[in-house]
């Protein structure tokens, strides 16, 4: 042989007739280079014929090539004849038990770690039963009725003498009717300053902070008797403005809401500000008191037969509704359209409505046994759950499988797409090699 070829061959063989036809599974010889230009050909059966460049794409290549590059256009060659292409496997039984790992356990507060756990029927029940149930203690401690409201430091009084003219509020101990800085309409009357007290005529400086209204009248009907016989006294309040919450977020008018003779709950809170925008979580509502954050899911409390209006409001709170976008499940691998998709209004969202929204697995290049949803575990390390969507009845789990904020939903291409996406790589870089490898080969010729 020329060169001082020596031959090997790979065991796969094929009929010669049909080899000649589709080129399937060919056997493919290996070299040792001596001078001069070598070149390969395919071996059916356990014949070697070597010609002249013997494939049917007419590629050439010369000693000076790496072997790397015979690998690749060998292969180039093996896939483009091999007869298995993504899509073309078969639909596999569908198992409905899918029994766990005997060592798998769920935590409230965790996912499971360090395997990969499938996704079925028995997974679905495991996880809604390790789901939180009921109304969360911290939320409970938060029920019950609102406050009376009572006079406070900014209101504005009006007291009403009867039969007694001359003790109506005037000039000097009242305001005109206005809006303060805050919007709100500042009615004639007595100002309660920052002491908690009023000057009101014969009696002086009276502290009524914290008294209701009928307090405020048994009050001033008690220090006026010295002065007026069988005094009648009436005590309103004319302009509320001590006492507000504030509302933050994705609500459609954000701001302060004041506090009026009417108790104040999150519900009446959060429709003053004008409702939960479309943006807006009702899974991710923040009540912020005394410096204390505590979280509502305004889905689930009502789910167990409780709802805002059970949540009675103190001076001060604070009110922050999360955005959607805050909460987010991105999906990344062979999908149609990779995005990261936010949850739902109601902070819920199914494995098979994430896939719905990003279009679905490619059918030409995914591996529909190769879905998996990574999450992080409560230590940091990730759990990882695997569904088999080669049987169409899988995706009927995927429906009941609900994702959580942060997590990642990857779908694994097939084999036969990696490699080919390699080698795409890798043969511009080859085609250069041979460019450059012709050019020194003419130039010292």
């Amino acid at each position: 042989m020329p060169g001082g070829l020596g031959c090997s061959t790979i065991n796969q063989s094929c009929d010669e007739d049909r080899f000649e036809k589709t080129l399937c599974a060919p056997r493919w010889a290996s070299q040792s280079f001596g001078s001069g230009f070598v070149e390969v050909g395919l071996v059916p059966n356990s014949k070697l014929t070597m010609a002249k460049i013997d494939f049917p794409w007419g590629l050439k290549l010369k000693k000076e090539s790496s072997f790397l590059r015979w690998a690749l256009l060998a292969s180039v060659v093996v896939l483009q004849a091999c007869a298995i292409a993504p899509g073309m496997g078969s639909v596999e039984p569908y198992d409905a038990a899918g029994p766990l790992p005997n060592d798998f356990r769920y935590l409230p507060d965790g996912a499971p770690e360090g395997e990969i756990t499938p996704i079925s029927l028995a997974l679905v029940r495991t996880l809604a039963e390790a789901a939180p149930k009921g109304v969360p203690p911290e939320v409970q401690a938060l029920f019950g009725k609102g406050a009376r409201y009572t006079i406070g430091s900014g209101d504005v009084v009006g007291v009403i003498v009867y039969d007694h003219p001359e003790l109506l509020p005037n000039a000097g101990a009242v305001i005109s009717q206005s809006v303060d800085p805050t919007g709100v309409q500042v009615a004639p009357g007595f100002i309660v300053d920052a002491d908690g007290e009023i000057a009101f005529p014969y009696i002086g400086r009276v502290r009524v902070a914290g008294l209701s209204e009928g307090d405020a009248s048994d009050l001033l009907v008690k220090l006026l008797r010295p002065h007026i016989r069988d005094p009648q006294v009436t005590v309103r309040i004319q302009s509320f403005r001590s006492r507000r919450a504030y509302v933050e977020g994705e609500v459609r008018n954000p701001g302060s809401q004041i506090f009026t003779d009417v108790p104040m709950t999150l519900n009446e809170a959060i429709n003053r500000a004008g409702g939960i925008t479309a943006a807006g979580n009702r899974s991710a509502v923040t009540l912020v008191r005394n410096g204390q954050s505590i979280a509502i899911d305004l889905v689930k409390l009502r789910e167990a037969g409780y709802d805002g209006n059970s949540i009675p409001l103190k001076s001060e709170d604070t009110i922050r509704i999360a955005n959607r976008e805050d909460s987010k499940v991105f999906l990344m691998g062979e999908v149609l359209a990779p995005l990261a998709l936010p949850m739902r209004s109601n902070g819920r969202l199914s494995l098979s409505e994430a896939l719905g929204e990003a279009g679905g697995p490619l059918n030409a290049t995914a591996s529909a046994g190769q879905i998996y949803v990574i999450r992080q575990g409560a230590t940091g390390a990730p759990a990882i759950f695997n569904l088999n969507a080669k049987n169409p009845a899988a995706l009927a789990i995927a429906s009941q499988f609900r994702l959580q904020s942060q997590d990642v939903v990857y779908i694994d291409p097939v084999p036969l797409v990696k490699w080919n996406r390699v080698v795409n790589l890798i043969l511009p870089s080859a085609s250069i090699t041979n460019t450059a490898s012709e050019i020194y080969v003419r130039h010292n010729n």
